[in-house]
């Protein structure tokens, strides 16, 4: 059974004690939480399953709702809660159910991800080992 948005905030451990939580979230309370989210320290897996997953479950909408959260340890998290009963909750059990079979959603995005991250640490540090004669 999928975890609704107010008993995953209300877990220890959770995204953050729900008596922390500031604003009207009446007309979500009983969503479920899809299984992709994202933090500013996120990886390139997690940034990409969330890109992906996204997608795939058509963006937000009347059925699909992107959270975005400050917190104090990791600067923002942003979760995904799909209506229950709707096409989009099905999508979510099929991401949870293909994550379960294997970590990443789309291979591609993945590695361009990771590519795209190496080049801008190369950037940032200005590391001349990061030479690979491409240019």
């Amino acid at each position: 059974m999928p975890m609704t948005r107010v008993e995953q905030m209300s877990q220890s451990g959770g995204l953050d004690g729900y008596h922390n939580f500031m604003g009207d979230d009446s007309s979500y309370k009983d969503w479920y939480l899809a299984p992709i989210g994202q933090s500013r320290d996120s990886s390139c897996l997690e940034q990409s399953n969330f890109a992906i997953g996204l997608k795939m479950l058509g963006g937000g909408s009347d059925t699909v709702m992107v959270g975005h959260y400050g917190h104090w340890a990791c600067g923002w998290v942003e979760q995904v809660y799909v209506k229950p009963g709707s096409k989009a909750a099905e999508i979510a059990l099929k991401i949870e159910k293909d994550l379960a079979d294997y970590p990443v959603l789309d291979e591609q995005d993945y590695s361009d991800r990771q590519v795209e991250s190496h080049y801008s640490w190369c950037e940032k540090e200005n590391h001349d080992n990061c030479d690979y004669g491409d240019e």
